[in-house]
């Protein structure tokens, strides 16, 4: 099993209250299914990212399950609206449980 990869988020470092703003993810990841095989015929082992799970604040604003269909290094884009200074926590949750996070903040003019 590889470590997840390196996350990479980008938000707008500003927005006005009530502004509807695109959260851009990606994470590199191989998302490897289990069922293809390496030169030597053996199966590469299975490596997966079960979900996604974006929190504003404290609270979930989006989330995604992964399934064999999902790209290699999964790249997210979605929208929420800011009411006030908002923090960001981005979470990649492994088949086996272990995660990677990312945050970022949005500033309130």
């Amino acid at each position: 099993m590889t470590a997840p990869g390196r996350p990479r988020v980008r938000v707008p470092a500003r927005a006005t209250p009530g502004e509807v703003i695109e959260i851009r993810t990606l994470i590199d990841h191989p998302m490897e299914t289990g069922l293809r095989k390496n030169a030597d015929g053996n199966p590469i082992p299975r490596d997966m990212l079960a979900s996604f799970t974006a929190l504003a604040n404290g609270a979930e604003v989006f989330s995604a399950v992964f399934r064999n269909a999902t790209s290699a290094n999964p790249y997210l884009v979605f929208h929420a609206r800011i009411d006030g200074p908002t923090a960001f926590t981005f979470i990649w949750t492994h088949e086996d449980g272990r995660t990677e996070q990312a945050t970022a903040t949005v500033a309130v003019n």
